[in-house]
């Protein structure tokens, strides 16, 4: 017999799987920090390459300003004000990153709770539905 509760349960644990289930089963792998510090590794690597392209873009802009006037620039106070840029740059998107996966994080193992609720809930019916199977078989072999 068809039980509709065990049923709609398992198509909600199923849809949960497929879905956004597949990323929070995959950073509940990680501890919290380690997720966090992978996060920051990342970002550490990507805003360095964006940096760095920026810089060439507008070098690459500016190119003719830049030659004729090598020589009156202050070479070393362009270094230092796009070193600090860059500073910046990355401390902003490190705190950024740094509260986008914190809240990620946290709410992957929300979701991963209920799943493993669910999962235990469905246990319970298994369970159940096992008893009553042994009982009922268990009364036939007396008879």
């Amino acid at each position: 017999m068809l039980d509709t509760q065990k049923i709609k349960k398992m198509h909600k644990l199923a849809v949960y799987e497929s879905g956004e289930g597949k990323q929070h089963l995959a950073i509940s792998n990680y501890y919290r920090s380690d997720y966090i510090g992978l996060a920051l590794i990342k970002n550490f690597f990507l805003t360095t390459i964006g940096y760095g392209l920026l810089v060439l873009g507008w070098a690459g802009y500016r190119i003719d300003y830049l030659m004729s006037n090598a020589h009156r620039m202050n070479i070393t106070l362009l270094i230092a004000g796009a070193l600090a840029g860059y500073v910046i740059l990355l401390v902003i998107y490190s705190v950024l990153t740094y509260i986008f996966c914190t809240l990620k994080y946290a709410r992957a193992q929300k979701g991963i709770q209920k799943y493993y609720k669910g999962l235990g809930e469905m246990k319970k019916i298994y369970d159940r539905e096992e008893s009553r199977n042994e009982k009922i078989t268990g009364r036939e072999t007396q008879s």
